[in-house]
């Protein structure tokens, strides 16, 4: 029997196995792709980090204990996966999430400079703004490789001891007074603890849950420049911003050819996460808009475009803890498209709460008894 089974080896799974397995906890974990697939939300070359975080500064502690256990993950596996060029957030001073990285900025002390519109134009030239626009520039953010930070942590929990089944789809799940038992590919396996950690398809092992994690897709895409030194990470830094009704992020360069930038707004709900279907031409119109008119020198063409998916809550914040009426089972799910930057420290969060020891986070709105009492009623 081992310690602790996790379902889903992805962005949260192979996180927490490293986390368990270096506090010594036998560790399984059960994956239905290969270790670093594409086919969630954890692909496409790069993922912002951001410590003056715009939804909200409650997760600014989170997001600095993250750091710290990205450059562990680094130091143990030598390795290179977060890199910190700055990162922007850029609207009028009275949108909310320009006062939220204000505020972070001020609360926790986060090395940073404010821009008015004639210092960032000057700057950051390859953004157009409106004269009311300003930039917080938070020289604490940049962006994380994800493929391969998944790829990092899933090695370093096997190196630790953990087992990791691959291309092993979970069948069925058992709760019992004193563990689970897992089926898994006609196998059965018995486990003290059981981690749920299977992005979009997390519903499909938590059915009271099932209303409030519907899996919504998420549209990345990106473009060519004239000048793409003008867009390399030296000179264009991550940024989040909101104008004219328009929602969207980027990153520079990382091959060398072409600028990621995308809407963060997300699209329809997924009916299957077995099933998703390939982005249309019509999902890619408010990115071509928005390149269109907002940068210096970038062609509005996509060529690339990629399609991913999220398990989104009502509130937008995750569900993180023990499962209700479900016996020695955990989950972290519901992560709402903005968790892979916090990873790391969520998967120690959840290691700490299986072997019951005591958090330094304040994390009761993440509680999955928040939904009880509307499970009841369903």
């Amino acid at each position: 029997m081992w310690d602790v089974g996790i379902i889903g080896i992805g962005t949260m799974g192979s996180m927490a196995a490293w986390q368990l397995s270096s506090k010594g906890k036998s560790v399984i974990g059960f994956e239905q792709f290969g270790i670093g697939h594409d086919r969630s939300a954890a692909g496409g070359e790069s993922r912002l980090f951001r410590t003056a975080y715009k939804e909200g500064p409650e997760y600014v502690p989170i997001l600095k204990r993250s750091q710290e256990l990205w450059r562990q993950l680094e130091k143990e596996t030598n390795s290179h996966l977060l890199h910190l060029n700055g990162g922007l957030t850029i609207g009028q001073p009275e949108e909310e999430t320009v006062k939220n990285s204000l505020k972070a900025v001020t609360d926790f002390s986060i090395e940073h400079e404010i821009l008015d519109y004639v210092t960032a134009s000057k700057r950051y030239p390859q953004h157009r703004l409106s004269q009311d626009e300003i930039m917080v520039l938070d020289k604490e953010a940049g962006y994380i490789r994800p493929e391969l930070a998944v790829v990092t942590a899933a090695t370093r929990a096997e190196d630790l001891g953990a087992e990791i089944l691959r291309y092993t789809t979970v069948e069925k799940i058992e709760p019992k007074n004193d563990h689970v038992v897992v089926t898994a590919k006609g196998q059965t396996y018995k486990v003290r603890k059981l981690l749920i950690t299977a992005g979009p398809w997390a519903k499909n092992f938590l059915p009271a849950f099932h209303p409030y994690l519907p899996v919504k897709r998420i549209f990345l895409t990106w473009f060519p420049a004239k000048d793409i030194e003008l867009y390399g990470p030296k000179n264009f830094p991550v940024f989040t911003r909101r104008t004219e009704g328009y929602r969207f992020f980027g990153a520079p360069t990382l091959e060398g050819s072409m600028i990621k930038i995308g809407t963060s707004k997300p699209g329809s709900e997924v009916a299957s996460p077995d099933q998703l279907a390939p982005i249309s031409h019509e999902e890619l119109a408010d990115s071509s808009a928005i390149v269109q008119k907002y940068f210096l020198g970038v062609r509005a063409d996509p060529v690339r475009a990629d399609v991913y998916m999220d398990a989104f809550t009502p509130d937008n914040q995750s569900i993180v803890g023990k499962v209700p009426d479900m016996l020695n089972t955990y989950t972290l799910s519901g992560f709402s498209g903005h968790g892979f930057k916090m990873a790391p420290a969520f998967g120690e969060l959840a290691a700490n709460l299986i072997i019951e020891k005591q958090s330094d986070f304040q994390i009761e709105t993440l509680n999955p008894e928040r939904y009880i009492q509307s499970i009841k009623t369903i």
